[in-house]
C-alpha cells in the first residue's frame, strides 16, 4: 500500500511497497481519508525531534473509516467513520485512573514513538477511534484532533464568558483556541505578527491586537518563548495564564512576578481520553473547524505539504480519498 515516510531529515517519501497493516486482538483497521499537518510532525520533519527509526510513517491526525477488525474489536465499526485519538494511554497507570489519560508514562504517541497515519490503511486500537457523523468535510475532521487539544485548553482554564482572553499566536492552536472563545461568546484578542494569520483569527471571532491590558486570562499558543513574559505583564492579577505551545527553554519569568501578582499558571498538555474527544466530536457539526485551514495536498505531494506548512497562515492537511472538500 501507499504511504508517506520520513527518510531523512526534512525528507519525505511516498513509497507504495509499504506492509499491509494486520490487526492485533481489539484493533481495527481504518482506510485513511486524511491527515493533518502539525508543529509535531514538523518538528519529526526538519529533524528537531527523532524518529525512532527511517523510513519512518509520519502523522497523526487522522480519519477514515473502519474497514475490518481484528479479534475481540466490535463489529459495528466496520463501515463507520471514524477519528483517531493519536495517544494510546495505557487506561491502567494511576495516572489514567484518575483521568489524567494525558499524563500517562506508558502512552503510545501516534508519529513520534508509535507509527503514523499517513498511509493508505492503518490499525488503530479500538478505544481510540471516535465515530463521527457523516457530511463533515475532509478538512473539519484533519482538524477535529487539534480541535479537541484547544478544547481541552478551554476546559482547564476555567474561563467564562465574562471574560477578558488574550490569546498569543494565531498557528492552528491559536486560531482554535479563537473559533473555540467565540463560540462561548467572548471576543479574544490575538497577538499575532503574521498578517494573513491574524486576518484569518479575525474571521473566526477575534479582535486584533491593540496594546491593551487588563487580561483575566492568557492562552499561549505560540511555544515563542520571548511572546510569554509581554504578554503575562499585561494581565491583571489574579489573573490566568494557560500554556499551550512547547518550548524547552526557562520560562521568562521569577516567582515574584507570580507571587506578588497571583498569578495561576496551568499548562494543558493534548486531551484526556474519553471525554474529551467525545464532547469536542460532537461539536464539529456546529464548530466546523476545517475553517483554519488554508491548504491541501495529495499524498502523492506530502513532501511539499510538510516542507511548506510553517509558511502558511492557515492549517495543511493532506487528502488520501480524494475528498472534494477543502
Amino acid at each position: 500500500m501507499k504511504a508517506a515516510v520520513l527518510t531523512a531529515p526534512e525528507r519525505i517519501e511516498t513509497v507504495d511497497d509499504w506492509p499491509e497493516p494486520v490487526p492485533a486482538p481489539g484493533e481495527v483497521i481504518v482506510e485513511v481519508g486524511g491527515v493533518g499537518l502539525c508543529g509535531t510532525d514538523l518538528a519529526v520533519f526538519h529533524g528537531k525531534r527523532t524518529a525512532p527509526a527511517t523510513p519512518w510513517v509520519m502523522g497523526h491526525e487522522g480519519f477514515g473509516r473502519v474497514v475490518s477488525t481484528g479479534a475481540d474489536a466490535p463489529d459495528h465499526l466496520v463501515g463507520r467513520q471514524v477519528v483517531v485519538e493519536p495517544n494510546y494511554a495505557c487506561l491502567k497507570c494511576a495516572d489514567c485512573l484518575t483521568g489524567l489519560t494525558s499524563a500517562c508514562p506508558h502512552r503510545a504517541i501516534v508519529g513520534l514513538n508509535s507509527p503514523g497515519v499517513l498511509a493508505e490503511r492503518v490499525a488503530v486500537p479500538a478505544p481510540f477511534v471516535h465515530t463521527v457523523p457523516d457530511g463533515l468535510s475532509g478538512a473539519d475532521l484533519a482538524c477535529a484532533e487539534p480541535y479537541t487539544v484547544a478544547r481541552a485548553a478551554v476546559r482547564r482554564s476555567g474561563v467564562t464568558d465574562r471574560d477578558r482572553c488574550l490569546v498569543v499566536g494565531a498557528g492552528a492552536q491559536g486560531l482554535l483556541l479563537c473559533l473555540i472563545l467565540s463560540r462561548l461568546g467572548l471576543t479574544p484578542v490575538v497577538s499575532e505578527p503574521h498578517p494573513e494569520r491574524l486576518a484569518r483569527a479575525v474571521r473566526l471571532g477575534a479582535v486584533a491586537d491593540d496594546g491593551r491590558s487588563g487580561f483575566t486570562f492568557v492562552f499561549e499558543s505560540s511555544g515563542h518563548a520571548p511572546a510569554l513574559r509581554p504578554a503575562v505583564d499585561r494581565a491583571d492579577p489574579g489573573a490566568t495564564v494557560v500554556l499551550v505551545g512547547l518550548n524547552a527553554e526557562r520560562l521568562p519569568l521569577t516567582t515574584d512576578d507570580v507571587v506578588r501578582r497571583q498569578l495561576v499558571l496551568r499548562g494543558s498538555m493534548i486531551y484526556d481520553h474519553p471525554g474529551d474527544f467525545t464532547a469536542a466530536l460532537a461539536e464539529l457539526p456546529a464548530a466546523r473547524p476545517g475553517a483554519v485551514t488554508e491548504a491541501r495536498f495529495p499524498l502523492a505531494r506530502a513532501q511539499e505539504a510538510f516542507a511548506g506548512a510553517a509558511a502558511r497562515a492557515g492549517k495543511t492537511w493532506i487528502d488520501l480519498a480524494g475528498s472534494d472538500h477543502a
